[in-house]
């Protein structure tokens, strides 16, 4: 084995662990950047959206379950007449 062959194993085995380390800071730093970018999203939202009463929450939040609750009852009747219907 001659020292030009060596050389050239020593080069692609740098160029696979800068590559590795490149590609793991690159990583945790868009990470850091998505999670900056959410929170900065967050925060403008949370200074934008109106603020609600608690009292106007709960009727909304009320009102959403009963339709889910309507919405599930329909769906089980349309069922089971399907169910009675089939021979």
């Amino acid at each position: 084995m001659n020292w030009e062959s060596v050389w050239n194993v020593l080069k692609w085995v740098l160029v696979v662990l800068v590559a590795g380390f490149i590609g793991q800071f690159g990583k945790s730093f868009a990470l850091r950047l998505i999670e900056r970018r959410r929170k900065e999203r967050r925060q403008t939202e949370a200074s934008a959206a109106p603020q609600v009463s608690p009292d106007i929450q709960l009727e909304e939040d009320r009102l959403e379950a009963l339709a889910k609750i309507d919405k599930k009852r329909t769906k089980a009747e349309v069922k089971r007449i399907k169910k009675t219907e089939k021979p």
